[in-house]
């Protein structure tokens, strides 16, 4: 057990500090304190005393040293049951310190200013406070070091009990936490630093991920696979009702999110293991539900619907005629949500914000290492398109090839989108053969008993041959978007031109593996 009898307390965050450190002093133990915290200790009527009355040296160099001197750091990395070490502190009239509470300069808040300069954000790098923490946290078998507010009130009910201890086990915890702390610290300095170096390629010459655990799944994919969720997803996605998420949950949902952000106009999604079964627009999402579900009304079942409104009851109630697994959307009215969570399994989740503003890295493991790239956020750029063909797209042609290539994005390759300019009409994705997903979302089409007279269709790459566009042209289509980019496009061109066929090549594949 670490008897706590002297804590050394400077913290930037200063939430619900005045009431631990009253705590502390009621304990009977001593506080040493730095520049600002000493004066917020002050202000609030607690006794403590300045670091530099300890180690008799001033802060200096505008505060850039205040605790880097062997009187603090020796008092904390001292070992106490080391004869040695303590035969040294009482040589050097060292006393030990027991407790460290310290939070770093707000580095990350800093350079989120759209403003910052690279001198402000050098100035938000802290060097004594991680020093302390460290040298605390190396020392866990006889300190205690707090780096997160949130701690304070069972470090204070622990105090309370024990008479004025600490755990080894609770110092372990505390310690760990500082060390992950410290990490994701600087890891947020040597990005930006690379960042403001201006790499060529936008990637941190170093890649560092230090997230904290926010979910513990049940398992992973599958059932003898482990799994934990990382990092601040909740920030995003919050959880209104039903069952815990699940490993694929998670993908999925995050698949929808970024599909639904694609449209402005009200839009559903119907997703199921991360591709779209159906994606319908309309003046109402009920019209817009209909449009996406009437693609293929076999593989919404357990599936995943989102929205991007708030989900009115009109639209709720079409949606509750089947089992979904998961709702998503930015808002759900109180009468909506009391009808939906009448199913206990089913959960609801509010999306907060806009998928399109974020820049979060696309990050992959492979054995020894990770692929790391941009996200695929590029706002669909109408004024790249190309005509290549003789025959112009009609302007309902054009309002359905926009539609396609949305959808066909977030499509796993080989993605083929049959659309008209509402709806989805058919989809085949992730097959070797582009013939193959031609294939198979015109026949899923016909299952529906959907035409694709008149329809277009969008394909994630170039067509290396004539015969995808061919047999998409044999379905009924009249309008093609792909990227171009093949040794073959003159082939493919002639081909759309021999069928009276428009074509557009959007200079930008969206490949999806």
């Amino acid at each position: 057990m670490a008897r706590i009898r002297r804590a050394l307390i400077s913290v930037s965050d200063k939430r619900g500090l005045a009431a631990f450190v009253s705590g502390l002093r009621a304990l009977d133990i001593e506080i040493i304190s730095t520049g600002g915290t000493f004066s917020f200790l002050q202000q609030s009527g607690i006794d403590a005393k300045q670091v530099s009355a300890i180690t008799g040296f001033p802060e200096i160099l505008d505060g850039r040293v205040k605790t880097l001197h062997p009187v603090i750091h020796a008092g904390l990395l001292a070992v106490l049951d080391n004869p040695e070490h303590v035969r040294q502190l009482e040589e050097h009239k060292i006393s030990p310190i027991d407790m460290v509470v310290v939070n770093l300069y707000p580095f990350a808040q800093t350079i989120a200013r759209p403003e910052v300069r690279l001198e402000d954000a050098v100035e938000q790098i802290d060097i004594g406070g991680p020093s302390m923490l460290r040298s605390a946290a190396k020392n866990f078998r006889h300190k205690a070091v707090i780096v997160n507010p949130d701690r304070y009130d069972a470090i204070l009910q622990e105090l309370r009990a024990s008479g004025g201890s600490i755990s080894e086990e609770t110092c372990f915890s505390l310690a760990r936490e500082v060390f992950q702390h410290t990490a994701a610290y600087d890891a947020v300095i040597a990005g930006y630093l690379d960042r403001t170096a201006g790499d060529a390629t936008g990637l941190p010459a170093t890649f560092s991920v230090t997230a904290p655990r926010e979910i513990s799944l049940r398992y992973g994919e599958n059932p003898h696979q482990q799994a934990a969720l990382f990092g601040r997803w909740g920030e995003t996605f919050e959880k209104l009702h039903g069952k815990e998420l699940s490993f694929n949950n998670i993908v999925d949902v995050s698949a929808a999110g970024a599909l639904i952000a694609e449209f402005d106009e009200p839009a559903v999604a119907i997703i199921k293991h991360t591709n779209p079964c159906g994606v319908g627009t309309g003046a109402s999402l009920a019209e817009a539900y209909a449009h996406a579900f009437a693609t293929d009304t076999k593989s919404p079942y357990g599936g995943i619907v989102a929205v991007n409104r708030p989900l009115d009851m009109a639209a709720a109630e079409e949606i509750n005629k089947i089992f979904t697994e998961v709702i998503i959307a930015p808002d759900f009215p109180k009468e909506v949500l009391a009808l939906l969570q009448k199913k206990k399994d089913r959960r609801l989740i509010r999306l907060r914000g806009d998928l399109r503003e974020r820049r979060d890295a696309d990050v992959r493991s492979v054995p020894g290492g990770f692929l790391v790239q941009e996200p695929d956020v590029r706002p669909i750029d109408t004024e790249g398109f190309r005509v290549v063909t003789r025959r112009q797209p009609t302007d309902l042609e054009i309002r359905a090839l926009r539609f396609a290539w949305r959808v066909a994005k977030h499509v796993k390759s080989n993605a083929i989108v049959y659309a008209g300019p509402d709806r989805t009409l058919g989809i085949g994705a992730g097959q070797m053969s582009r013939v193959d997903s031609a294939r198979i979302a015109a026949r899923k089409s016909a299952d529906e008993g959907l035409s694709l007279q008149g329809s277009v269709v969008g394909s994630d790459a170039f067509f290396p041959f004539a015969d995808g566009l061919l047999e998409a042209i044999h379905a009924g289509s009249t309008a093609v978007i792909q990227p171009g980019g093949s040794i073959r496009d003159e082939e493919v061109i002639a081909a759309a031109d021999a069928h009276n066929v428009a074509m557009i090549f959007t200079g930008t594949r969206h490949f999806r593996h």
